[in-house]
């Protein structure tokens, strides 16, 4: 094998993409900063159990271990960048009040979680802490469609859901967390048989509720008909209420309900939402409130946020025009190279990009797509069209 060959599943990135990618990782940020979002730069590393505290099983297993030739300890290379966040809030930050933070950075996975997906995502996301009104959850909403307007992405679709309706149906019912598990796969799968079979021994209530939910999906018509027929409960009243109101408040955007989609359901806490777009493999935004990510950290603060690969956004955004740049000769020496160096310093810090042709390249390919030159002319250097 040839030493240069790189791992499955991570890739270099070229200059074109690289210019893309760097576009799109500014905009986003500078869309989160025009929601008054604050910028955290949390470590590629930590120790293996301040990194995984509280996260579960499948970040684990999608974590790279490894260990400190300082100290001998374990560390990890972190598979997602929510949980030091919520360290942050909670034991840096320390604030008694609302935390509107972002962050953007790669972030490292043992295994790609689906076919021909990148091991090493660049993962940009937003989050705010300590707020547990319904507010908080539209502005995440909000700002995730505006990132992906900001970055020329579209039409969007906003898929919704929310973990209460499941909890409220499953609260009470005597099974083991396996049994739960098995129920959770049948109704991501829509498996109406083995759901059926499942829940045979529920309580009526819950059995006919979760075996209608494998039907309940659609446009907001889904809402109405979940109040006709899934048993009442303050918190499934209070879910499809939230539900209903999220999406009376979102515009350009079509919106779909998923009442069964329970991805995410050990993590999320209340709606959740997903949001699609034509040429994309999968959802391009995952987002929702997760209440209960700052209690491991011994500060259980109200949370909702969303996170996003820019790579794999990169793949359905368009690139944007190579902005033109000026091509400068080399000159060495005397009065002309200095007026020369002048001239370049004076374009580059208006903005303007100036290659300078090395002496004998005079040929090659411009990769900048120069339109313009700087040429000696009335004994001055001016620009001049190509």
């Amino acid at each position: 094998m040839s030493a240069w060959v790189l791992p499955d599943h991570i890739a270099d990135v070229l200059p074109s993409e690289a210019r893309h990618i760097e576009e799109l990782r500014r905009e986003l940020l500078d869309t989160a900063r025009g929601y008054g979002f604050e910028l955290v730069m949390p470590p590629l590393l930590e120790h293996l159990e301040s990194l995984l505290t509280g996260t579960g099983e499948a970040l684990d297993l999608q974590t790279f271990k490894l260990v400190d030739q300082l100290s001998g300890r374990m560390m990890g290379l972190r598979a997602d960048t929510t949980p030091q966040v919520a360290r942050i809030d909670a034991h840096l930050l320390n604030r008694r009040g609302v935390a509107r933070l972002c962050y953007c950075g790669p972030v490292l996975h043992t295994r790609p979680d689906r076919p021909h997906a990148t091991r090493e995502p660049l993962q940009f996301g937003a989050e705010i802490y300590g707020h547990a009104g319904q507010e908080a959850d539209l502005e995440a909403l909000l700002l995730a469609l505006d990132c992906l307007k900001a970055t020329r992405v579209g039409p969007l679709t906003v898929d919704m859901a929310d973990v209460r309706i499941v909890r409220s149906l499953l609260a009470g019912v005597p099974v083991d967390s396996a049994a739960i598990g098995r129920v959770h796969a049948a109704l991501a799968a829509k498996d109406a048989s083995e759901l059926a079979a499942l829940t045979r021994d529920f309580p009526a209530a819950a059995r006919e509720g979760l075996r209608a939910l494998v039907s309940l999906y659609g446009d907001e018509k889904v809402l109405a008909e979940a109040e006709k027929v899934l048993p009442s409960s303050p918190a499934l009243r209070e879910a499809l209420a939230n539900l209903r109101w999220l999406a009376g408040h979102v515009q350009g955007a079509r919106i779909g309900f998923d009442l069964g989609d329970l991805r995410g359901y050990a993590y999320y806490s209340g709606a959740r939402f997903f949001i699609y777009t034509p040429g994309a493999s999968d959802a391009l935004v995952r987002g929702g409130r997760y209440d209960e990510v700052g209690a491991v950290f011994g500060r259980n603060r109200h949370a909702v946020g969303f996170s996003l690969d820019i790579k794999e956004l990169a793949a359905v955004a368009a690139k944007r025009p190579l902005k033109a740049a000026i091509r400068a000769p080399w000159v060495e020496g005397g009065p002309d190279a200095a007026e020369l160096r002048e001239a370049i310093a004076a374009l580059r810090g208006q903005g303007e990009t100036v290659v300078c042709v090395l002496p004998g390249h005079e040929s090659e390919v411009d990769e900048f797509h120069c339109d313009r030159q700087l040429a000696r002319d009335g004994g001055r250097w001016r620009v001049m069209a190509l």
